[in-house]
């Protein structure tokens, strides 16, 4: 199995990179969708976050109010140190699990999409690490455009994530997704012929063993 790290800042581009290496045949763990999950009505998650933050974070229907969680720990370092002490060990535990799952194929190529790869240290546990990169304005007006945040709270979003010098510092590849969808497409599909490439040392190896 051949594992991809792929990672980026909030409105980077990840989605448009994991969309198009799943068509390429990658098999894509989100790390979004499983922390989405762990914090579903029920979850022991979710009854953490309601004892850290409140019954204001919980909407009318039980489940979590994301909006008004967003709007507490993007403002705020400890609140989101605390979110990320309740969320991140859960999701860890999923994420190897779902690896675990993939890895019964030796010819899996496996992209695990993880916004927050450089905040927890994880980037020495794939085979390349791909990082989507686009300038902060640019990222702050699709916030604006595609998801109805003011500029303000945009900002604010942005800098509570690691700098782009930090994704860049661990990354094997920069994807630069500030251009147009094909030059953004174009250089994912360089990034499969890499680890097909690649792959294929480690495939033949665990076809003779």
């Amino acid at each position: 199995m051949y594992l991809i790290g792929l990672t980026g800042g909030i409105a980077s581009g990840k989605s448009t990179i994991a969309t198009r290496l799943a068509e390429h045949g990658a098999v894509v763990i989100d790390a979004d969708v499983l922390s989405r999950e762990v914090v579903e009505p029920g979850t022991p998650g979710l009854a953490a976050i309601a004892a850290r933050f409140g019954p204001d974070v919980i909407g009318p229907d039980g489940a979590l109010d994301r909006p008004a969680l967003g709007a507490v720990v993007f403002s705020d370092d400890q609140a989101r140190a605390d979110l990320n002490a309740i969320v991140h060990p859960e999701v860890k535990r999923r994420s190897q699990a779902r690896i675990a799952d993939a890895s019964a194929d030796p010819a899996a190529i496996v992209v695990y999409d993880v916004p927050l790869l450089v905040e927890t240290g994880r980037a020495d546990e794939f085979d390349l690490v791909v990082v989507a990169s686009a300038p902060e304005s640019v990222r702050a007006d699709r916030l604006v455009e595609l998801r109805g945040l003011d500029r303000g709270e945009a900002e604010r979003r942005i800098a509570a994530q690691a700098t782009e010098a930090q994704r860049t510092s661990v990354a094997d590849v920069v994807i630069d997704t500030a251009g147009t969808l094909a030059q953004t497409l174009e250089q994912v599909d360089a990034v499969w012929g890499r680890a097909l490439s690649d792959a294929a040392p480690d495939a033949a190896r665990d076809a003779d063993a």
